[in-house]
C-alpha cells in the first residue's frame, strides 16, 4: 500500500470516518451518531462534538495505515456561517425545521414566485428548510446580530474542509444541490443569492470535487499525528458522490440511479437541463454532477416512511421481524384494491405534497396520528404481514412516480443501492411495473463513501475518473419481473388519494 485516504462521510443520522487503501479497498470504518443539539426550540448541529470525534478517528487512522488526502461528504442543505475567528456565529439550524406558511410566502414575495426559480436554479418548492437559501433567510431574521458577524458562508463539506485547512472554497455539486443559490441557465450565483446579500461571503468560482482544497493546519496535524503534507480534497455532496462509481464503469448517461435510504434518491444524468410545463411546480430538480453535468433528479423520504410506518405495526402487534416476500398475500391486496397507504410523514418532502399520511381502507380514513395511538387501527393493521406488505407497496408507487419525474426513458438501466437492495418484495414489484426496463441490484454497500474515496485518488494522482474503474468491480443482480399485471389498475387507484 503506497498510501491510504480518510473519508469523512456525514449523514443526517450516522456519522462515517472509513479509510481506503490505494487501490480503494476499504481498510476501516468508524461510525457515530450526534443527536441534535436544542437552541432556541431549535434543533442545531452539534458541530464542536462532530469536530471532536472526527479529530479522534483521524489520529487512530493514522496511527495504522499511512493517510495521504483527507476528503469531505455529506447531506444536502445545510451550510455554516463562519465569522473572523474561524468558527461558527450562528446555530446551524436543521433543515427538517418546518417555519410555517407565513414564512414561505413571505420569502416567495421577495425572491420570486416558485415556478420561476424552479426554472432558472433547477430548485423545487420544499417545505421545511431543505432548500438553503430559505434556511439563511431564516437564520438572518431569527439571528440578525449574529448573522452580520459572518465572513464566510461555506456550504457543509466546504465548512468541515475549511476547519481541516483553513481554506475557502465552494463546489458545484453543492452548490447545485437544490439551493436556490445557482442559476443554472446562465451558470453564476442566482438572484435569490445576491437578494439575500450573501454573494460576497460565498466563493463563486466553483471547484471541482477532486480539487485540493489545501493541507491540513499545523494544530491539526499535532493533534492527529497526521503529516503536514496531508491534502483536503473540495468535498462533494452525498447523492453525487453515489454516482461516480456507476460514471466509471457505464458512463455518464444511459442509467438512472435508485439511491434508497433515509431519502430515495432517483438521479437520472441526462445531456439537457430544463423543465417542461408540466414538470413545474412538481417534486423534480437538477443536481449538478461531479462534471458540471446535469442530473435529473426525484426525492422521497423512504426510508423514513418505511422505519415510521413498520414501528407503528411493530408496537401494535409486538413483533419486531420483517416478513419476507409472500406472493400471494401481495396479489390478493392488489387484485382487491381495497386498502392503500398514502405519503407523506413529513409534508411536502416528496414526490405528493398535497397528500396525508393516512391508510384509507373501503373508503374510509384513518389517520395517521390515531393509528400510532391505537385509537383507530384500520382493519390491514390488524394482521401484521398485510400492513407490511402496504407499506412495500406504497413505496414501490412512490419510487415509481419518482422516476418517471426523473425522466426514466425505456430501454434504460435501474440500478437500486442502499437500504432497499435486500428487501425481495420491493424491488420484485417494482421489476414487474417496469416491463421495459431492466432492475438490476448493485453490491455497493456504502456508494456515497466509496465515490469520495475515488475523488481523493483523482486529487493525489491526477488520474480520470474513468481510469480508476480497474480498481473495483460492481455485481449487477438482475432483479426478474413477475405477473403483477394488476399492479397497475391498483395504482390508478391510489394516485386518486393523493391530492
Amino acid at each position: 500500500m503506497k498510501y491510504a485516504l480518510a473519508v469523512i462521510d456525514i449523514g443526517m443520522t450516522n456519522k462515517k470516518v472509513a479509510v481506503y487503501d490505494d487501490t480503494l479497498h476499504q481498510l476501516s470504518a468508524e461510525y457515530c451518531n450526534f443527536p441534535p443539539e436544542l437552541i432556541d426550540g431549535l434543533e442545531t448541529h452539534n458541530l464542536a462534538g462532530m469536530e471532536s470525534w472526527f479529530i479522534e478517528k483521524l489520529a487512530d487512522a493514522a496511527k495504522h495505515f499511512p493517510v495521504k488526502a483527507i476528503t469531505i461528504t455529506t447531506h444536502g442543505a445545510t451550510f455554516v456561517c463562519v465569522g473572523k475567528d474561524a468558527k461558527p456565529v450562528v446555530p446551524c439550524v436543521y433543515y427538517t425545521y418546518e417555519p410555517g406558511e407565513d414564512f414561505h410566502r413571505r420569502f416567495y414575495e421577495q425572491f420570486g414566485a416558485p415556478e420561476a426559480l424552479q426554472q432558472q436554479t433547477g430548485t423545487p418548492a420544499f417545505k421545511s428548510m431543505i432548500n438553503p437559501a430559505q434556511g439563511i433567510f431564516f437564520i438572518k431574521e431569527i439571528y440578525p446580530e449574529y448573522f452580520a458577524k459572518t465572513t464566510h458562508l461555506l456550504w457543509y463539506p466546504q465548512y468541515w474542509g475549511f476547519r481541516f485547512t483553513g481554506k475557502t472554497g465552494s463546489e458545484g455539486t453543492y452548490m447545485g444541490c437544490h439551493t436556490y443559490m445557482w442559476n443554472q441557465l446562465e451558470n453564476k450565483l442566482s438572484s435569490v443569492a445576491h437578494g439575500l446579500g450573501v454573494d460576497t461571503l460565498i466563493p463563486e468560482q466553483l471547484g471541482n470535487s477532486w480539487d485540493i482544497l489545501g493541507t491540513i493546519t499545523g494544530v491539526l496535524a499535532e493533534k492527529t499525528g497526521l503529516s503536514p503534507d496531508t491534502i483536503v480534497t473540495m468535498g462533494i455532496h452525498d447523492s453525487n458522490s453515489s454516482l461516480l462509481p456507476y460514471f466509471a464503469k457505464k458512463g455518464e448517461i444511459g442509467f438512472v440511479l435508485n439511491s434508497t435510504g433515509t431519502w430515495c434518491v432517483i438521479m437520472n444524468p441526462v445531456k439537457k437541463y430544463g423543465f417542461s410545463e408540466n414538470e413545474l411546480g412538481k417534486v423534480v430538480f437538477f443536481n449538478i454532477s461531479a462534471f458540471r453535468k446535469p442530473v435529473k433528479t426525484a426525492i422521497f423520504l423512504g426510508g423514513q416512511e418505511f422505519e415510521t410506518w413498520s414501528k407503528v405495526l411493530m408496537n401494535i402487534h409486538q413483533r419486531k421481524d420483517i416478513p419476507g416476500y409472500n406472493a400471494a398475500l401481495y396479489f390478493e391486496i392488489l387484485k382487491e384494491s381495497q386498502a392503500f397507504l398514502m405519503p407523506e410523514l413529513t409534508p411536502g418532502s416528496g414526490q405528493f405534497p398535497l397528500s396525508k399520511a393516512r391508510i384509507i381502507e373501503n373508503g374510509r380514513n384513518y389517520i395517521f396520528a390515531e393509528i400510532a395511538d391505537k385509537n383507530n387501527i384500520p382493519p390491514v393493521f390488524k394482521d401484521y404481514e398485510k400492513g407490511i406488505a402496504l407499506l412495500r407497496i406504497s413505496l414501490v408507487l412512490q419510487t415509481l412516480t419518482a422516476l418517471e419525474r426523473a425522466g426514466l426513458e425505456r430501454g434504460a438501466e435501474v440500478f437500486t443501492e442502499g437500504g432497499f437492495r435486500k428487501d425481495t418484495a420491493y424491488n420484485t414489484l417494482l421489476s414487474s411495473a417496469l416491463p421495459d426496463n431492466r432492475v438490476f441490484l448493485t453490491d455497493i454497500a456504502e456508494a456515497t463513501a466509496f465515490g469520495a474515496a475515488m475523488t481523493a485518488k483523482m486529487a493525489i494522482t491526477s488520474e480520470k475518473l474513468s481510469e480508476l474503474a480497474g480498481d473495483f468491480d460492481i455485481e449487477y443482480k438482475e432483479v426478474p419481473k413477475s405477473d403483477e399485471s394488476l399492479l397497475g389498475n391498483y395504482r390508478s387507484n391510489w394516485l386518486k388519494y393523493t391530492g
